[in-house]
């Protein structure tokens, strides 16, 4: 259940923020400011690379390095493959967990470390696969680390990971996974390394339009600013009770939707499911008739309407990256759930470059699942 007084009440937010969800998100702008520097001080503005790799490979442990390579794949549109090497072992633990490289990984290929744990000896056994292979590695990591060593010592690149005073609030009993913003301290120097090699374009104007866009969006989403006019509280508010179906259209819609759902469980405990159009509207259907449909719970007259908590129907979270074309299936989306007599939110980010409608989209998307943190009640 949702307690959406409570979103209305900057002090009860903060009293109920005890890890700093809020503060979070709000500082993105800021890690991304740092974390380009930070590129720029590592030599990543002075390399002279021969050309595009064969295929980039992204490594890392919890939901950073997945989110890296979903916009790394998204952004570059193509033009390079980008795939995530998805670890093994008995707990996802520093030290259990193991990664290895596909057998045709070699010297035309790149490795990119998303490591925000220092010393984590997978990740380090995983730099020595990539020496071995003469694959070139580029890490994010703590500098000084045992991780960054190793990679010094592979004749790779590390850069060290921006970070800020909040990210200790969640080295502690209880914290989420991963603290709101860690996504764009590993993935903002990976964008400029892209931009040097020719996957994308990221120059160092474009990711200050990038800090600029998410300083706006942390305005414009703030807990002093009431949900009627504010995306991430009217987000929260729309799936109050809900089971989200988070349905993208475009290459970084579908990547900010896994990234939602993702952080919706994570930080608001809240189940999601993802799926892209148009195929969202054959494996989801079902859903929008079944027991989850918005009409499927009757009028129990033996339920406990105090006691019980209400059942969770589907809530359709439409994503694009932009306007609908005539070859969209927006518009199929829509005349679906009018027939299912099912909610739908809608998010579509304003102009500029796709690497701000990727914030925007992140933005308000990660606000919503702290503000749904935040006021939930049990």
């Amino acid at each position: 259940m949702l307690d959406e007084s409570l979103l209305d009440a900057p002090e009860a937010l903060a009293g109920a923020d005890r890890f700093g969800l809020l503060r979070g998100v709000a500082e993105s702008g800021a890690r991304v400011r740092t974390a380009a520097r930070s590129a720029i001080e590592s030599g990543i503005a002075d390399l002279t690379p021969d050309g595009r790799p064969r295929s980039v490979l992204v490594a890392g442990p919890g939901p950073a390095a997945g989110g890296v390579a979903d916009l790394l794949r998204a952004l570059s549109g193509g033009s390079c493959p980008v795939s995530l090497i998805q670890p093994t072992g008995v707990a996802p633990l520093p030290g259990a967990l193991r990664w290895t490289l596909p057998g045709w990984a070699g010297p035309l290929d790149l490795l990119l470390l998303a490591g925000p744990d220092a010393a984590d000896p997978g990740l380090a056994e995983l730099v020595e696969q990539a020496y071995r292979r003469g694959c070139a590695v580029v890490a994010v990591t703590p500098a000084g680390g045992p991780l960054a060593e190793a990679v010094i010592q592979a004749r790779g690149l590390a850069v060290p990971l921006a970070t800020t005073s909040y990210d200790a609030e969640f080295d502690v009993e209880g914290a989420p996974p991963a603290a709101p913003g860690t996504l764009w301290s590993v993935l903002i120097p990976l964008l400029a390394l892209a931009d040097r090699i020719g996957l994308l374009s990221a120059p160092p104007d474009a990711l200050g339009k990038l800090a600029d866009r998410l300083d706006q969006l942390a305005e414009r989403c703030g807990p002093a600013i009431p949900t009627y006019t504010n995306p991430g509280k009217t987000l929260a508010a729309d799936l109050a009770d809900a089971l989200p179906l988070i349905w993208t259209e475009g290459l970084i819609a579908h990547a900010v939707g896994r990234h939602f759902a993702t952080e919706l469980a994570g930080l608001a405990g809240r189940p999601a499911l993802a799926a892209e159009l148009p195929e969202a509207l054959t494996t989801h259907r079902t859903l929008l008739a079944g027991a989850l449909a918005a009409g499927a719970d009757p009028d129990d007259f033996f339920r406990d309407r105090v006691e019980q908590a209400p059942a969770l129907h589907a809530r359709i979270v439409l994503l694009r990256d932009g306007a609908a074309g005539p070859l969209s299936a927006t518009r199929a989306a829509h005349q679906l759930a009018e027939e299912r007599d099912t909610a739908l939110s809608e998010l579509e980010p304003g102009t500029g470059s796709d690497l701000e409608k990727a914030a925007e989209l992140l933005a308000i998307a990660d606000f919503g699942a702290v503000y749904l943190a935040l006021a939930g009640t049990e």
